[in-house]
């Protein structure tokens, strides 16, 4: 069993820019792209149980500011048990985080992401 720990140095910058671009949308009140980033964030960053966890925070966070009710009570789980499964390597790869999706599917994951982990040598 391999356990992560650490985004990697190679991930960083592309984890940064999508948690930019979705802080960049909810300043601009474009909600929709917003999601979209951290979306992307959350599947860059789902393999390492600090920047996971992150993610599952700003989630919760865009949960109340929309007052959706649904993402809220969905991401309460997610915040605390995403990073445990980080850490041990029990994650389904490709899942964008929201509480719109069942927590345990993998999806697909878009081309650009796929050559990110390709550049920073991480097999899928």
């Amino acid at each position: 069993m391999k356990f992560n720990t650490s985004l990697p140095k190679e991930l960083k910058p592309y984890f940064d820019k999508e948690l930019s671009a979705y802080h960049e949308g909810i300043t601009n009140g474009n909600l929709t792209l917003a999601w979209n980033h951290l979306e992307r964030a959350h599947i860059i960053g789902q393999r390492y149980p600090i920047a996971h966890t992150l993610i599952h925070w700003e989630m919760l966070k865009f949960g109340i500011k929309i007052k959706n009710g649904k993402e809220i009570i969905g991401q309460i789980p997610r915040l605390f048990i995403g990073g445990i499964k980080s850490f041990v390597g029990k994650i389904p790869v490709g899942n964008p985080g929201g509480a719109n999706v069942p927590p345990l599917k993998p999806f697909p994951i878009e081309n650009d992401i796929l050559e990110i982990f390709s550049k920073a040598g991480i097999s899928i």
